[in-house]
C-alpha cells in the first residue's frame, strides 16, 4: 500500500499545506487503491474520479495563491460519501429500484460543509435497500464484501462507507445512523465511527428521511481510519442549517482538555439477553483494565431494561414515525409486502428479502398500539437510568455487536443482534466505535464508548487514547 493510505485526513492536509505532497498525489493514491480493491469488495458504487482530479488540481493552484494559512482544514484531502446523501451529480437511490435514475442536483448540508472544509469526494458508497438492514446488498448495486474476509458482511447501512475506509481507499467519509448504521460498519470493517449526540448535526439531504420524532434518533457523523479526524469532522458538520427542524446549537467540549484519570468508566458487558462472543468480551476487558490502570474509576453495571432493547428500539421508532416503511418501499406509494413476498419467491420482486420482511413486521406491529406505547415509555425510563448511571463526567463501554462480522446472509438467522448499537440511538447519546485489533480469524474487534448527551468530546478523547494504546485500524491484506 502507498504510505499515504495510512495517514489520517489531518496528516494528509498537513503534508499538502507544507508541500511535502500535492492534493493530486493524495487523490491519485486513493484512486489507484480503490481501482485495485473495489472489484473485490464492491464498496464504491459510483465514482467521480475525473472531477476529483480536476478539484485536486484546483486545490494545488489555490494553495500556491493563498498559502497554507489561507486554505481550510481539509484542503485537498480525498473522502467518500454514503450514497443515501445528496452529492451533486451523483446517484441517490438508497438501493431502491424505483429511484434508480435519481441524480442529486445539490449537496446535503453535511456534504457541503465537508467540501467547504476542503475535502474532495471520490464517489459514493453502497447501502442496503432503504438503509434498513445489517447487510449491505441491494438490487441496483449488489452486495459488498468485508475487506478482511470476502465471505463476511460489511454491515449496514453505511456498509460501503465503512468498507472502503477499512480497505484503505479513503481516510474518512460520511455516514448516518438510526440503528447502528455508522458504528456497526465501522466495527465490522475495523475503523472509527461516531454517532453524535441527538440533534447536533443536520440530517438534511438524506434519503430516506422523515421530518418527525424519529429525527431525534437519526444521527449523521464521520467514519475515519484514524481517530484524530473524528473531532474536526464533528465540529465542522455541527450546527443548525435552517432546514432540519430538530438540529440546534449545542456547546461542544474539547477532547484535548479531558483528564482521563478523572473519568468514571461504566462497564456493561452485555444486554442481558443476547450473549457476546468471548473475543469481544476479552477485548472490552482489556479496555477497562487499561483505563483503570491509568486512574479511571470503574463501575460494573447491568441495566435490566437493556434486555428489552429490540422492543424498545422498534416501538420507539413506530411511536415517533409518521411515514410507513411500505410507503418508502414504493418511493411515496404504498406497496403490499405480502404481494412482494410472493413475487420474491419467483424472483420477480424489485425488493430484497429483508426489506419485504421489515414491511410485513411493520404491519403486524401496528396492530398492537398498546405494546408500542408501553415500550416507548420503557425506553424513556432506560434513558433516564443510563444518564444517571454514567453522569456528566463518565463514559460507558458496551459491546459493538454479539460477535465480529458474520458471514453473508447470517443476519437473516439472527436479525435482532443489531440492538447492541440500535438501543443507543433511542438513548440519544453520543457513541464512538473504536477498533481494537483483530481476532484469531483475522476479523476486527472493537467496543462502543458512550457518554451522556452533549459529551461527544469525552467519547472521542477515549477513542484517541485507545488508538494510542491498542493501535487502532489494522490495514487488511489484499
Amino acid at each position: 500500500m502507498d504510505p499515504l493510505l495510512f495517514d489520517s485526513g489531518l496528516e494528509l492536509a498537513r503534508k499538502i499545506k507544507s508541500r511535502e505532497i500535492t492534493s493530486t498525489d493524495a487523490v491519485e493514491a486513493h484512486i489507484r487503491h480503490i481501482e485495485l480493491v473495489n472489484p473485490i469488495v464492491n464498496a464504491m458504487v459510483k465514482d467521480r474520479f475525473n472531477k476529483a482530479r480536476a478539484e485536486a488540481r484546483r486545490a494545488d493552484e489555490e494553495l500556491k495563491e493563498k498559502g497554507p494559512d489561507g486554505v481550510p482544514v481539509y484542503h485537498g484531502v480525498p473522502c467518500t460519501i454514503k450514497e443515501s446523501f445528496q452529492l451533486t451529480g451523483m446517484p441517490q437511490t438508497s438501493g431502491l429500484v424505483a429511484r434508480r435514475d435519481r441524480i442529486s442536483e445539490q449537496d446535503a448540508t453535511t456534504v457541503a460543509r465537508m467540501r467547504e472544509a476542503g475535502a474532495i469526494p471520490l464517489g459514493v458508497t453502497n447501502v442496503p435497500e432503504l438503509c434498513m438492514w445489517m447487510e449491505t446488498n441491494n438490487l441496483i448495486y449488489g452486495r459488498s464484501n468485508n475487506p478482511y474476509n470476502r465471505e463476511h458482511i460489511v454491515g449496514g447501512s453505511s456498509g460501503g462507507e465503512g468498507c472502503i475506509i477499512g480497505a484503505g481507499g479513503s481516510p474518512f467519509g460520511l455516514g448516518a445512523d438510526i440503528g447502528g448504521s455508522i458504528r456497526m460498519p465501522a466495527f465490522f470493517n475495523g475503523v472509527f465511527g461516531h454517532k453524535a449526540s441527538s440533534n447536533l448535526i443536520p440530517n438534511t439531504g438524506q434519503y430516506p428521511i422523515s421530518f418527525d420524532g424519529t429525527l431525534n434518533y437519526l444521527a449523521t457523523g464521520p467514519i475515519c481510519r484514524r481517530a484524530e479526524d473524528l473531532w474536526p469532522l464533528v465540529k465542522l458538520m455541527a450546527g443548525p442549517d435552517g432546514v432540519d427542524p430538530n438540529t440546534r446549537e449545542q456547546p461542544l467540549g474539547d477532547p484535548g482538555t479531558v483528564d482521563l484519570t478523572s473519568l468514571t468508566v461504566v462497564d456493561i458487558e452485555d444486554n442481558g439477553h443476547t450473549p457476546v462472543s468471548l473475543d469481544l468480551r476479552l477485548a472490552q476487558r482489556r479496555v477497562t483494565d487499561h483505563l483503570v490502570k491509568n486512574g479511571a474509576r470503574l463501575v460494573v453495571a447491568k441495566p435490566d431494561l437493556l434486555r428489552k432493547s429490540f422492543d424498545i428500539w422498534s416501538s420507539s421508532l413506530s411511536h415517533e414515525s409518521k411515514t410507513s416503511f411500505v410507503e418508502m418501499m414504493g418511493d411515496g406509494r404504498q406497496v403490499s409486502p405480502i404481494i412482494e413476498l410472493f413475487k420474491w419467491f419467483f424472483q420477480r420482486s424489485n425488493h430484497t428479502f429483508p426489506a419485504i420482511m421489515l414491511g410485513i413486521t411493520e404491519a403486524f406491529e401496528h396492530l398492537f398500539p398498546g405494546r408500542i406505547r408501553k415500550f416507548f415509555r420503557l425506553g424513556q425510563e432506560l434513558r433516564e437510568e443510563m444518564n444517571e448511571l454514567v453522569g456528566p463526567k463518565g463514559i460507558f463501554l458496551f459491546p459493538s455487536h454479539a460477535y465480529p462480522a458474520p458471514r453473508h446472509n447470517y443476519p437473516l438467522m439472527r436479525p435482532f443482534n443489531f440492538v447492541y448499537t440500535g438501543i443507543l440511538n433511542i438513548m440519544e447519546m453520543p457513541v464512538t466505535q473504536v477498533p481494537l485489533g483483530l481476532n484469531s480469524e483475522g476479523l476486527p474487534l472493537g467496543v462502543q464508548v458512550g457518554a451522556t448527551h452533549g459529551n461527544d468530546h469525552l467519547t472521542v478523547a477515549v477513542a484517541m487514547e485507545l488508538e494510542r494504546a491498542f493501535g487502532g485500524w489494522v490495514p487488511p491484506d489484499f
